[in-house]
């Protein structure tokens, strides 16, 4: 399975970052995680409980970041294990790039599941990691400006009207990199360092 796409973030490209090397933010943000944590330099164990049709099961992973180019690139490296429900590895290249007054965030990932999971069906995982995903974007965007509230408009001065989100780019899922094929794969996408 190979994604790949982008998304406008409503934050400068720092404070994304920030907030992608933040377990407890990720934690907050990714659909069914349980937890998230450091094992080790730029290492973390992910526990996630997902659903895809009718298998549903804890996945437990390991996430190894490298190629970090803070605060502007890393490669993540993924892999998890749902006991009978399956398994999933792989993958994925993160980018951040200033751009519109906050940053976007880009990402390609290529991603193999294997057992029950990949027994269900191509479109209804793709349609899982699909809703998965918009639930993580939705939550990090609410995230993002909770940590970095927009300044309060000058006296007289009108207010200012939020853009709404970049649609998906890309043509697919939506998939931060490690957000939506770990989210799906192992429910843990962002446990970034």
């Amino acid at each position: 399975m190979e994604m790949q796409g982008s998304r406008q973030l409503a934050a400068t490209q720092q404070q994304a970052w920030d907030a992608l090397n933040n377990p407890d933010v990720l934690k907050e943000c990714i659909p069914g995680c349980d937890s998230i944590t450091a094992t080790g330099e730029n290492a973390y164990d992910v526990v996630t409980a997902i659903k895809i049709g009718p298998v549903s099961a804890k996945f437990k992973g390991a996430i190894q970041l490298s190629d970090i180019q803070a605060p502007n690139s890393y490669t993540l490296t993924f892999e998890g294990n749902g006991g009978p429900a399956g398994f999933g590895k792989g993958t994925s290249k993160v980018t951040l790039t200033p751009k519109d007054g906050g940053c976007e965030l880009g990402y390609t990932v290529t991603a193999s599941v294997g057992g029950k999971i990949a027994q269900v069906g191509q479109r209804l995982i793709d349609g899982v990691a699909k809703q998965m995903a918009e639930k993580f974007f939705a939550r990090f965007d609410e995230e993002l400006q909770r940590l970095h509230p927009a300044p309060a408009p000058a006296a007289g001065a009108p207010a200012a009207v939020p853009a709404p989100a970049a649609p998906e780019s890309g043509g697919g899922i939506p998939a931060w990199v490690w957000i939506v094929i770990a989210v799906i794969v192992i429910g843990g996408y962002f446990a970034l360092r």
